[in-house]
């Protein structure tokens, strides 16, 4: 049987179970939305973060690009 973070297949089962007797059936939908909402508003988040960083060090990389090939051309010629 394969274990996904240390889970068998037997314990989601079980988790599931017990959810499903705790939340109920109606419940168990909007739970569900609730969580892929978070998890979508996360991404869109973490995508922004990453886009802002790329684009306040574009101008060190563009410094850091330019200084690599000068060495290079000097190395060379």
């Amino acid at each position: 049987m394969t274990t996904y973070l240390f889970i068998s297949g037997q314990e989601i089962f079980i988790i599931m179970v017990v959810a499903l007797v705790l939340f109920g059936a109606k419940k168990i939908p909007n739970i569900a939305k609730g969580l892929g909402k978070g998890m979508r508003e996360f991404r869109i988040a973490t995508d922004d973060i990453k886009k802002e960083f790329d684009e306040s060090t574009k101008e060190v990389q563009n410094d850091i690009k330019d200084m690599s090939d000068t060495v290079n051309k000097n190395l060379k010629g």
